[in-house]
């Protein structure tokens, strides 16, 4: 069942991107749930590898990597969302050329994965610390070189044991699409908002919100169940 609702979503970004013979939907006319999942999932897979180079990069020998990426994490982290947001939609485009124009959606994309990259980064880094100091001695024993090490012994546990807090990442950047909304991007919050600015649906705001909050709680609680599944399945053991 799982697997069924998650191909869903290729197959509907299929038929908006024109095939099935149909005619292509720009992103910018893209709404609602639609646009809700399609910018978190595009962010997800933006942030993810970002944040892991981000934390191997801060738990660097060289001085000049693990500075970066440490400045890089800590400046993210203290500025609000919102204001990353504020800055990707309204001020990028000033300091592109003339003839590069990114659409809103793409802007909001980055906005999101950049601002995500920072904590799944710390998550990650944390798995990284709770790997034991032998293994990677036991990596260079059998030869192993550095990038290796990291790539088949420490990131695939690193990752398992982070998984909790990288749902807790996948929830927290599903939920924050709906700031969105204030930047005139007609996702989930955006069309509820949009119907109750209909004369007909004035005064309804409980019947809205209600259904609004039960979407964003299925969604949630899908994204939790697919990954308490995904963490019994490496842990068999702690089952």
């Amino acid at each position: 069942m799982q697997i069924a609702w998650i191909s869903l979503i290729p197959f509907g970004i299929i038929i908006l991107s024109g095939g099935i013979w149909l005619k292509p939907v720009p992103t910018i006319y893209w709404g609602g749930i639609t646009l809700t999942l399609f910018i978190s999932f595009c962010s997800g897979v933006i942030a993810l590898p970002l944040g892991i180079i981000l934390a191997l990069g801060r738990q660097s020998n060289l001085l000049i990597i693990r500075n970066v990426c440490s400045f890089y994490i800590d400046f993210m982290r203290s500025l609000p969302l919102i204001a990353v947001l504020f800055f990707g939609q309204l001020l990028v485009p000033l300091f592109l050329p003339v003839e590069i124009e990114l659409n809103r959606v793409v802007r909001a994309i980055i906005a999101f994965a950049i601002f995500a990259a920072a904590y799944i980064a710390e998550d990650v880094r944390g798995g990284i610390q709770s790997i034991p100091t032998n293994q990677l001695e036991a990596g260079e024993v059998l030869g192993l070189s550095r990038p290796q090490i990291y790539l088949l012994i420490v990131l695939p546990q690193a990752l398992r044991v982070a998984l909790p807090a990288l749902t807790n990442q996948a929830v927290g950047l599903l939920q924050n699409t709906s700031l969105m909304a204030i930047l005139g991007l007609v996702e989930l919050l955006g069309i509820s908002r949009s119907l109750l600015a209909n004369p007909e649906f004035i005064g309804r705001y409980m019947e809205v919100y209600v259904w609004l909050g039960i979407c964003y709680w299925t969604m949630c609680t899908l994204i939790s169940v697919i990954s308490k599944q995904l963490e019994s399945n490496l842990n068999p053991d702690k089952l």
